[in-house]
C-alpha cells in the first residue's frame, strides 16, 4: 500500500501545497482510492504515475471546498478519457448526494461511467474486495468524518526451510502444503500443511483525520494503526485559532498519535502561514513540537509517497515508510 500526498495546504493552495487530497494504491491490485478532493486535485494527478482510469473509491470527509471542490472537475476528467472505464463509487457525509447531483445537472456532464454515492455514518464498516474502511465521527464545523482502511489478516508465510528438515523434497508437494493440503511420502509418513506455516500476518491499518480537532472517537480509530495521517493546521502556540476553527495543532495530533499506539505519524493540513520564509513560526517548528511527543513523526509535503510495508515471517515491526527509507517524492 502507498500513500501520496497530493495535496497539503489548508483552506487556499500555494506556490508549493494545493489543497487537500490523498492517494492511497494497492499495488498488487492496480488500483487505487482517493480520500479528499480539493480543487486543482486532477492537475496533481497528472503529475504523478496514478491513472485515473484505475481509480476505484473516493472518499470526501467534509463538504469544505478545499475537501471538495475538484471532485466534478476529475470526475467529468476521467469521463472524457473515453473507452471502457469501471464504476466509481464516492462515499461522504449528509449532502453529498445533492451536491454530486446539483453538478451533474446544471453543468450538463454525462459521465461516461457508472457513478454511486454513499452516504456513510459514525461506525460504520464498508467492505471492497476484503478491506474494511471503518468510518469515525471527527470534531470539526458541520458534518465530518476521519477514515481508517483495514486490511483483512493475510496467511502466514510457507517454512520451506522446516520442509526440507522433515525430509520433504522441494516441488509440487511444497504448493500442496502451502495450499493447507495433507501429503503423503513413500516412507509412510504425512504432514499437514499447517505445519509448515507460520502464524498469521496482521493486515496494515491507514488512519486519516480529515479536518478534526482532538477527539475520543479518532483516538479509538486510529488504536494500533501502521500509518495515522493527521491534520495540523495550527502551530501549538496558535492553539486559540485551532479551537475557533475546530482545527488540531501539531502537538496535539502527536498525543493522538501516542495516545493511539499508532506506528508512525504524517502531519499534513498545515495554514499557509507557516510556509512563509519570513514567519515567525515555521514548519519546521510544528515537526519538532510533535516530536518532542510522538519521536515517529514527519511532515507531509506535496507528491510526497509513503509505502507502507506487510509484516513478514512474524515480524512484529511493521514498518511506515513515511519516516525511514521508504518515504520519496513521486
Amino acid at each position: 500500500m502507498i500513500v501520496t500526498f497530493l495535496g497539503t495546504s489548508s483552506a487556499t493552495p500555494t506556490l508549493t501545497r494545493n489543497v487537500s487530497a490523498i492517494a492511497l494504491s494497492f499495488t498488487r491490485r492496480g488500483r487505487w482510492w482517493l480520500f479528499d478532493c480539493g480543487e486543482g486535485t486532477q492537475q496533481q494527478i497528472m503529475r504523478t504515475a496514478l491513472k485515473l482510469s484505475r481509480l476505484e473509491n473516493i472518499f470526501i470527509t467534509h463538504l469544505h471546498g478545499d475537501h471538495l471542490y475538484g471532485l466534478m472537475g476529475l470526475l467529468a476528467s476521467r469521463s472524457l478519457r473515453g473507452g471502457s472505464l469501471s464504476p466509481v463509487t464516492v462515499y461522504g457525509p449528509p449532502g453529498l448526494e445533492r451536491y454530486v447531483e446539483a453538478m451533474i445537472e446544471t453543468s450538463g456532464v454525462h459521465l461516461q461511467f457508472p457513478l454511486r454515492v454513499q452516504i456513510v455514518a459514525p461506525g460504520r464498516t464498508i467492505l471492497e474486495d476484503g478491506t474494511a474502511v471503518a468510518c469515525a465521527a471527527a470534531n470539526h464545523r458541520g458534518c465530518a468524518f476521519s477514515y481508517a482502511v483495514i486490511e483483512p489478516e493475510q496467511p502466514g508465510a510457507f517454512r520451506a526451510d522446516l520442509a526440507k528438515q522433515a525430509g520433504i523434497p522441494p516441488g509440487p508437494l511444497y504448493g500442496r502444503l502451502k495450499r493447507g493440503e495433507t501429503v503423503h511420502l513413500p516412507d509412510g509418513r504425512s504432514f499437514h500443511g499447517k505445519q509448515f506455516v507460520g502464524p498469521p500476518q496482521p493486515g496494515r491499518k491507514i488512519v486519516y483525520s480529515g479536518d478534526t480537532a482532538p477527539c475520543d472517537a479518532l483516538v479509538e480509530l486510529a488504536k494500533g494503526a501502521d500509518l495515522l495521517i493527521h491534520e495540523a493546521t495550527f502551530a501549538h502556540a496558535h492553539r486559540q485559532l485551532a479551537e475557533r476553527s475546530g482545527h488540531a495543532t501539531a502537538l496535539q495530533a502527536a498525543r493522538i498519535a501516542r495516545q493511539a499506539g499508532v506506528r508512525a505519524l504524517v502531519l499534513t493540513h498545515f495554514s499557509p502561514r507557516y510556509d512563509d520564509e519570513r514567519a515567525e513560526v515555521k514548519l519546521t517548528d510544528l515537526l519538532r513540537e510533535a516530536q518532542s511527543v510522538f519521536p515517529n513523526t514527519s511532515l507531509a509535503a506535496d507528491f510526497l509517497s509513503v509505502a507502507v510495508k506487510r509484516e513478514r515471517n512474524g515480524d512484529a515491526a511493521r514498518q511506515a515508510g513515511s519516516v525511514g527509507d521508504e518515504a520519496q517524492k513521486t
